[in-house]
């Protein structure tokens, strides 16, 4: 069972306060999985957004495969996500009823198949970004601090 994690949401961590996390499998044609297995991944800006009963990933760019031809995917097409209906249904609940949105963290392939973990996230405010960013470099000078002793002796 091997996993080979082609993208991160990097944005995600920062920008919202993340909740429970789902694997989901992708619906993909033959350009877009040869270009994920290049790692030609962003999902930077992207999104699921529920509708007529499935989950569609919105804005996830997979970069056009160069050996393909002239009928190669769309880079940012929506793709539909691969859960079973009571998940589904649970997931868009509880985005409706407490504020939550669906947000892409991880595009990985796992045994020989694209899946996406998506999480239930809440926007984080600008002072909890600020009281973050003042957290880890906190963390990061200490860490310094304790290297510079170790050398010292």
């Amino acid at each position: 069972m091997a996993i080979k994690i082609v993208a991160t949401n990097r944005k995600a961590y920062h920008n919202y306060h993340l909740g429970d996390s789902v694997e989901a499998g992708i619906a993909l044609t033959g350009t877009e999985i040869k270009s994920i297995r290049a790692g030609r991944v962003s999902l930077a800006d992207a999104y699921v957004r529920p509708e007529e009963g499935e989950l569609w990933l919105v804005n996830a760019h997979i970069a056009r495969y160069d050996a393909g031809s002239y009928m190669s995917h769309q880079p940012t097409r929506s793709r539909k996500l691969l859960l079973h209906r009571k998940q589904i249904s649970d997931l868009t609940s509880r985005m409706q009823e407490k504020g939550f949105t669906l947000v892409p963290l991880k595009l990985y392939i796992k045994d020989s198949l694209a899946k996406v973990e998506v999480a239930l996230a809440r926007g984080k405010k600008l002072y909890d970004k600020r009281e973050a960013i003042a957290r880890s470099e906190a963390e990061r000078e200490i860490e310094r601090a304790i290297k510079h002793q170790f050398r010292r002796r």
